[in-house]
């Protein structure tokens, strides 16, 4: 039995044409092609379409239906073979799409109607649908995955006029797809030469949620890691369901790295156009600046009321011409011979901003009624949608690929033969791969080996060269190279130099980047200090010892050598002084010499005295040699005078007190004269000890001989500016002292005797003056020793401790001079009657002299004090 339900399904299947398919256009042919279209937008709230989509939509499916009635009219391609199509609308939405796409393989699916009977008894006439070869389509990438996740499986064709997400490159996945406008990667590559010529290296990166947003910033992204040079500093999806509030959000985020002023976007014209919203809604116009992909290209739409904030914007277009067939049939259409398009009325409504009357609707006051008589470009703004051209050689390669497969199948025949009824899906899509023709803009339509077309781009940036007639400007080119003419370019408020978009600028000369972890782009700079100059852009490296850097820190330069200068006052003092003194003691030994024989010569050892006077004039002496320029001859004759002329001083000096010392202590004993008290034993002593002194010289000689240095480390300052290499001997601030040690022992011992002799009375006593002279002498080099050692950190502690060392020794030759023999010169000189012979001193004299003094001095410790006549009265 038979129940009754089944009587209106024979129905429903017999008119499933019309029940099925109320929103695709058929056109009946002897082969017949699939192709969707965005005729419509995604709808909001849960509905599947929205507004009518005029450009994206209209436009490219007229395409397809001009570029049949072309092929259809050409007599050389396909002859005798008309082709047909059905034409879906995707809504702009993957998931509706692929229910639609379900259409193209009806006639694929085998359907068992053996138990089916309509209430007669008969089985039912069913209609058999179309079979599609091929399917022209889609337009969005996220779409055209969908659909060829299913085309695949039957083995269906796919050439997509629109679609360039990489991921659809993948042969694996996606065998049967193929495209007439070249993917993402290539784009991606584009745009990312763009940023490099644009001199930007930190972006961040805008996408639509789905595969053609996602895919081409991922492809972005990972060209810029391989390529290096470009950073991202954010990357921002887009939801495809964004919530209220959600792209304020977006600008939000992408101000946290506010040095990424360029922005690489792959949305849809929706997302476009809200983003652009937000930023004016947040004043950040002109802010942004926008580098967009194919989705966005040439289009008024994305930017309309919003050119201020899209001023700027630099977007890639797959090169395209403008199909002037094309204008002249689409303008032509109208309402009376473009039935055949289902969606036509919609679009007349929409594009000339009026109603069409229908049965029952009632007409809306607000918008005037449709004459039918308007014009497309007359009475509405027209211009051709850059994808058409595009549409047509889709159209194009399919039909080349049916035509040749016909002439290798069916040769000699006209129509459709038997080896291509049906047309077997893998190879025609072989047929498709391998052909190669000049499209409808004049350049050649290919593939390779994954279906790809090769990069072709077209390069514009939206400016506003006045306010009335803004507007797209080709500034470039790109095929597998770009071309970019910067002079054409111009950015916010008519600025032609190139805005900045990255994150830390350049490090000035003299300046090492010190980078931030994690982002190559980002950099922190750092001054090279010190002595040091900067070796590469992120090295800086101390300078030679013998250099310091030049004032940009690029490199290193000489330090400058100097040394004491004559006309310097650290010279001019020590010289003058130095100089005096040669005079006074020039002075006392021309008057010796002249009052040879006098008593008060004589008596003031004529021997030791003038070994004394030459001591003297040795230590005046070397503060000139520590002045002039060091030489191999100066810093030899340094080291032998520097503690020469002071041995030699208090060398007589010691033998002198050691003499008084000996013949007073001898005297308190017995009266028998002690040894070596004779002018020349007294000689022999001398120049014994002085012997120590040069032999000392004379093995330093050996071990180290004479030569100069230059130091650089004595006077290197903070500031590489002030540091100077110095010339000067090989004579250390050691070496120096070690000299002069051998002298500070003879005046030290000559001291310890002075103070011994201290007792002698007056009229016998030498050793009082020379006591006085080695007390002041002592004090003088124990100021000598803080100020030589305490200016060691000093930039001058060159000059100030060879004046130190200089003026320190004519105070002590001075102090030996003053005491020692300026009294008596005054004598010979001014008061001659005084230098007369007087009683002679004999040994029993001095000794009745020590033995008074003795006891006198043990008086003195007794609380016993006796007055005593004046002898010398």
């Amino acid at each position: 039995w038979i129940r009754l339900p089944w009587n209106k399904y024979c129905q429903d299947i017999l008119g499933s044409h019309q029940h099925f398919h109320p929103h695709s256009i058929k056109i009946p042919g002897d082969i017949t092609l699939g192709g969707l279209f965005p005729i419509h937008a995604r709808g909001p709230h849960g509905l599947p379409c929205g507004e009518l989509k005029k450009e994206k939509g209209i436009h490219r499916m007229e395409a397809m239906l001009y570029a049949l009635d072309q092929i259809n009219s050409d007599p050389e391609l396909l002859p005798n073979i008309t082709l047909g199509v059905r034409i879906l609308d995707t809504c702009s939405r993957d998931t509706y799409a692929l229910e639609q796409s379900l259409t193209f393989v009806q006639a694929l699916i085998q359907k068992d109607t053996s138990d089916i009977r309509c209430s007669n008894g008969e089985p039912p006439l069913i209609r058999k649908p179309e079979r599609v070869v091929g399917v022209i389509g889609a337009s969005a990438s996220s779409v055209s995955i969908m659909v060829a996740n299913i085309l695949r499986l039957f083995e269906i064709p796919q050439v997509s006029y629109a679609s360039t997400a990489p991921e659809l490159s993948d042969n694996n996945r996606y065998d049967f797809f193929s495209r007439v406008v070249p993917p993402d990667s290539y784009q991606a590559q584009a745009m990312l030469d763009i940023v490099k010529a644009l001199g930007w290296n930190y972006v961040s990166t805008l996408a639509s949620e789905g595969n053609y947003g996602e895919s081409g910033v991922d492809a972005f992204m990972q060209i810029s890691r391989e390529a290096g040079g470009v950073c991202i500093a954010q990357s921002v999806k887009i939801p495809r369901e964004p919530t209220a509030g959600e792209f304020d959000k977006i600008i939000r985020r992408l101000m946290e790295t506010s040095n990424a002023r360029g922005v690489i976007i792959f949305a849809n014209e929706d997302d476009i156009k809200r983003v652009l919203e937000a930023a004016k809604r947040t004043n950040l116009t002109g802010h942004f600046l926008f580098v967009g992909s194919d989705s966005w290209g040439a289009k008024s739409s994305p930017i309309a009321e919003l050119e201020d904030v899209a001023e700027g914007a630099v977007t890639i277009l797959p090169k395209r011409a403008s199909i002037d067939g094309f204008d002249q049939y689409f303008v032509t259409r109208s309402l009376e011979n473009n039935r055949r398009n289902i969606w036509f009325a919609e679009f007349w409504e929409d594009d000339f901003r009026c109603k069409l009357t229908r049965p029952g609707i009632k007409l809306d006051p607000d918008k005037k009624k449709c004459t039918g008589e308007e014009r497309i470009g007359r009475d509405s703004s027209y211009e051709q949608e850059g994808k058409v051209q595009f549409v047509i050689d889709a159209v194009y390669a399919v039909a080349h690929a049916l035509h040749n497969m016909h002439q290798d199948l069916c040769p000699g025949s006209t129509g459709v033969c038997s080896n291509m009824d049906p047309v077997e899906g893998r190879s025609l899509l072989n047929y498709i791969r391998a052909v190669n023709f000049n499209g409808s803009a004049g350049t050649s339509v290919l593939f390779n080996e994954n279906g790809d077309a090769p990069g072709r781009y077209d390069i514009f940036q939206f400016q506003m060269t006045n306010h009335s007639h803004p507007g797209y400007r080709v500034i470039g080119q790109w095929t597998n190279n770009l071309r970019l003419n910067l002079e054409e370019m111009q950015w916010s408020g008519g600025d032609k130099s190139i805005p900045d978009s990255i994150c830390s600028f350049p490090c000035n000369p003299g300046e090492r980047k010190k980078m931030v972890k994690g982002v190559p782009c980002c950099w922190h700079c750092e001054l090279c200090d010190g002595y040091q100059y900067q070796l590469d852009e992120f090295t800086c490296e101390t300078c030679p010892t013998d250099m310091r850097p030049t004032p940009n820190r690029t490199t290193c330069r000489p330090t400058p050598i100097i040394k004491l200068e004559w006309n310097s006052p650290w010279a001019l003092v020590p010289a003058s002084l130095a100089m005096l003194g040669i005079l006074a003691t020039s002075a006392v030994v021309i008057t010796f010499i002249r009052f040879n024989d006098t008593p008060i010569v004589r008596a003031s050892g004529r021997e030791l005295s003038y070994v004394l006077l030459t001591g003297i004039f040795l230590i005046y002496l070397i503060t000139f040699l520590m002045i002039a320029e060091p030489g191999v001859v100066v810093c030899a004759f340094r080291r032998l005078l520097l503690g020469l002329g002071m041995a030699i001083t208090y060398s007589a000096m010691l033998t002198k007190t050691n003499r008084i010392y000996r013949i007073f202590e001898q005297g308190k004993r017995s009266v028998t004269p002690p040894k070596f008290i004779s002018p020349t034993s007294q000689l022999l002593i001398t120049f014994i000890l002085i012997s120590v002194q040069v032999l000392g010289v004379f093995v330093w000689f050996g071990v180290v001989p004479p030569h100069t240095i230059i130091d650089y480390e004595e006077l290197r300052p903070p500031n590489p500016d002030l540091a100077r290499g110095i010339l000067k001997c090989d004579m250390s601030d050691l070496s120096i002292i070690c000299c002069l040690s051998y002298s500070i022992v003879l005046m030290v011992t000559c001291t310890v005797y002075a103070v011994k002799s201290r007792g002698v009375p007056e009229t016998f006593n030498e050793a009082k003056p020379i006591g006085f002279t080695m007390y002041t002498t002592c004090i003088v080099w124990l100021a000598f020793v803080p100020i030589f050692f305490g200016t060691a950190q000093s930039t001058e502690k060159m000059f100030i401790q060879t004046a130190t060392l200089t003026v320190s020794m004519s105070l002590s030759a001075s102090v030996s001079l003053g005491m020692l023999y300026m009294p008596k010169v005054y004598v010979i000189i001014f008061h001659p009657e005084q230098n007369v012979q007087k009683r002679k001193r004999s040994f029993k004299g001095v000794v009745q002299a020590a033995r008074m003094s003795q006891k006198s001095l043990n008086e003195k410790q007794n609380g016993e004090t006796k007055i005593e006549p004046d002898r010398t009265q």
